[in-house]
């Protein structure tokens, strides 16, 4: 094939210095053929093979590869044969070529049988629409790395996005995500697109693939009253609402990475809110604004929030065990011994868990989303072991907290102990452990230490100490020299001895 300067050179020997051509042909030592298409006006064309290739190796399979493709597309989507598969396959009838001969043949069957997919351009009014979809990331939490899922909220006219790390994609923290984005947008768009997802709706399994809305979400959104497009199954996101599919790669490209390392999902998503806010100052392609600006001109055509955010929480009735627990996902909770009904009230929020008795809170946890796992709060124990100061040693919720102490703790209780035998020193110190119920640590702890300093090892002590710390001695401000006191005649005046005469004489 010729290149564009051979053809240049050709068409000039021909054309300006009049060669023939024959002669140009004997010149460029190429075939009279191929001059004559040279000199013609028709433009050149491509190099095009006029028979396929011989595939030695291949060919002999290339009818089986076919074979395999078209059974792959009666398969579910996500159990398709790949073009790894497909090697494999071969390899076990015989084949000896390598992979990528096979991948380039499966390429070449798909392009020839399907057309690229076309897009339709969408184009939205301000504060109509939003997109929610989920997505998954990395992330290193209190030095465990784990998978998180990631909530994405975007408002389709401004772009302006939301995004928020969850232990689980369970309903409460889908319902919850809501709940920030609408906050952070400043209201409540108009309608919301979603995939299909479980926590929203179900589908049945029919020719038409009906969609029953689940009642818990008919409840959150009657309350926020804002409308719901889920999008036709099969081709969730790619046609219609695209934005928000992209938006959540995008917001795992860059709000994490590098992979975060936090302590906790409260830090992460501290970190998340920033990115989002620091998005704001971006401005899109082909725009004329940043996304801030947009979203201040689209924030007044939002809804407006309701009076109070929808209590995004799972709740169940159970019974507590004989260990003073109520269990919840296979998990054990701990409440106060002292309580004495025996069945309540579970509240499970994406991070946190309550028990209540009617609406009095008894206790509050971190929610796990492990399983058979043990959640204690040693001060819910407390007033059994005053009673059973025997059992301190191997009560399971004092021997997790002991291994925390500080020191001076660790000292009061051996004092104490030493004074006091046969269990009154526990039951002493665990009185000065109750002092955490209605006071802070760090209080606690300082109050402990400085009743040991003094030698008043017992609670007396500590009340003392810790009155000492809350109450500090009020010192007056000083008198500069040379200042006048309001009242100068007190502690001036003469004595008047007659007052105390006058007295005694009405006495007698």
């Amino acid at each position: 094939m010729l290149t564009s300067e051979e053809r240049e050179r050709i068409r000039r020997a021909y054309y300006l210095d009049h060669q023939s051509i024959r002669h140009i042909a004997r010149e460029e030592g190429r075939s009279r053929r191929t001059i004559d298409q040279a000199v013609s006006d028709d433009p050149p064309t491509a190099y095009h093979l006029t028979k396929p290739k011989p595939a030695p190796i291949l060919g002999p399979f290339q009818a089986r590869i076919e074979d395999l493709l078209r059974q792959s597309e009666r398969l579910p989507p996500k159990q398709r044969y790949t073009a790894h598969k497909i090697f494999q396959l071969l390899q076990a009838e015989g084949y000896q070529g390598c992979e990528s001969s096979v991948r380039h043949a499966v390429s070449a069957w798909k392009r020839a049988r399907h057309r690229p997919e076309v897009f339709l351009p969408l184009e939205f009014d301000p504060g109509q629409d939003a997109q929610v979809d989920w997505g998954a990331a990395t992330a290193s939490i209190a030095g465990v790395r784990q998978v998180v899922q990631v909530f994405v909220m975007r408002l389709s006219y401004s772009r302006r996005v939301f995004v928020m790390a969850f232990p689980s994609q369970k309903q409460e923290s889908f319902f919850y995500g809501h709940v920030q984005a609408f906050r952070h947008f400043g209201g409540v768009p108009h309608r919301l697109s979603y995939d299909n997802l479980a926590t929203a709706v179900k589908l049945a399994f029919d020719k038409k693939r009906t969609r029953h809305e689940h009642r818990s979400f008919v409840a959150f959104r009657s309350h926020y009253l804002f409308e719901s497009h889920f999008c036709t199954p099969g081709l969730e996101g790619a046609h219609e609402k695209g934005g928000v599919e992209s938006g959540v790669g995008f917001s795992r490209r860059n709000f994490l990475v590098p992979i975060p390392e936090v302590a906790s999902f409260e830090e992460l998503n501290r970190a998340l809110l920033e990115q989002c806010l620091k998005d704001d100052q971006r401005q899109v392609h082909r725009q004329a604004t940043t996304i801030g600006q947009a979203w201040e001109y689209e924030r007044s055509f939002l809804r407006p929030l309701p009076p109070f955010d929808y209590d995004c929480c799972q709740i169940v009735r159970v019974r507590l065990t004989p260990y003073s627990q109520a269990t919840f996902e296979t998990n054990r909770y701990s409440v106060p011994v002292n309580h004495t009904r025996r069945e309540v009230t579970i509240k499970a929020y994406p991070f946190t868990l309550e028990i209540l008795d009617g609406t009095t809170l008894l206790a509050r946890h971190p929610r796990c989303y492990e399983r058979e796992q043990d959640l204690f709060d040693p001060l819910h124990y407390l007033p059994l072991l005053e009673q059973r100061p025997g059992a301190f040693d191997y009560a399971k919720p004092l021997r997790q907290w002991r291994q925390g102490w500080p020191e001076s703790y660790h000292r009061m209780l051996r004092v104490l102990r030493e004074s006091w035998p046969e269990g009154r020193g526990v039951q002493e110190f665990v009185r000065i452990l109750k002092l955490h119920q209605e006071h802070p640590a760090p209080l606690v702890e300082q109050a402990i230490e400085q009743a040991l300093s003094y030698g008043s090892v017992h609670l007396d002590g500590v009340l003392h100490c810790l009155h000492q710390l809350m109450t500090p001695e009020v010192v007056p401000p000083p008198t500069g020299e040379g200042e006048h006191s309001p009242f100068p005649e007190v502690g001036n005046q003469p004595i008047d001895l007659s007052r105390y005469e006058l007295l005694l004489k009405q006495r007698w």
